[in-house]
């Protein structure tokens, strides 16, 4: 399974790219998001990929952030909601609005995204409402989509920690060491969740 794609940007739409890895070009859905996130044809280019597999199909959709990515395998997880209709929805509403629109339960400010009706606005919140970040306490910074805090809490919750053990880790890799790279800043927040 694609899990990621890195390389040459051949083509761009707001549905859609092809991405040039090694000679072979890939081609994913995109949501307008990730293409306002792209730079020109012909740049280097990094996607979050979830591969989709059906008897008939098989589909590549990209990401420019942990966020949206996350998000989307979310969205997919609803019943009646296929990766088309969670590309538009993540097309329609930007993730953090949509998150907000999920955890305060605003069926009226998801039908408003075209392709989504109230069934199913009303099944989304019932499905995902629990499933949405907290907000940030007052004062508190809040995890901006692509930081390396952001793409470390999407990492743990991935591997099943709770957002509040996700975020005491995080915090503490942080503070340790904010600079380190990605990998080294995801071993000390395990370590950190795991008590060590």
């Amino acid at each position: 399974m694609i899990a990621h794609l890195s390389g040459r940007l051949l083509r761009k739409s707001p549905q859609a790219v092809v991405i040039d890895v090694a000679g072979v070009g890939y081609r994913a859905v995109i949501p307008v998001s990730t293409f306002y996130r792209l730079g020109e044809e012909g740049s280097p280019v990094s996607l979050r990929i979830h591969t989709h597999v059906r008897e008939d199909t098989l589909a590549l959709f990209g990401f420019a952030s942990a966020a949206e990515h996350d998000l989307f395998e979310r969205l997919i997880d609803v019943a009646g909601v296929g990766p088309r209709l969670a590309v538009n929805i993540l097309s329609g509403i930007e993730a953090d609005d949509l998150v907000e629109a999920l955890r305060s339960s605003d069926v009226a400010r998801l039908v408003r995204v075209p392709g989504v009706g109230r069934k199913t606005a009303e099944r989304l919140v019932v499905e995902l409402k629990d499933k949405m970040p907290a907000a940030p306490a007052p004062g508190e910074p809040a995890a901006v989509p692509g930081t390396p805090k952001e793409d470390l809490l999407s990492a743990l919750a991935n591997l099943g920690y709770s957002r509040g053990e996700a975020e005491r880790g995080v915090d503490r890799a942080l503070r340790e060491d904010g600079t380190g790279r990605f990998e080294d800043l995801l071993r000390r927040a395990l370590q950190a969740v795991a008590g060590r």
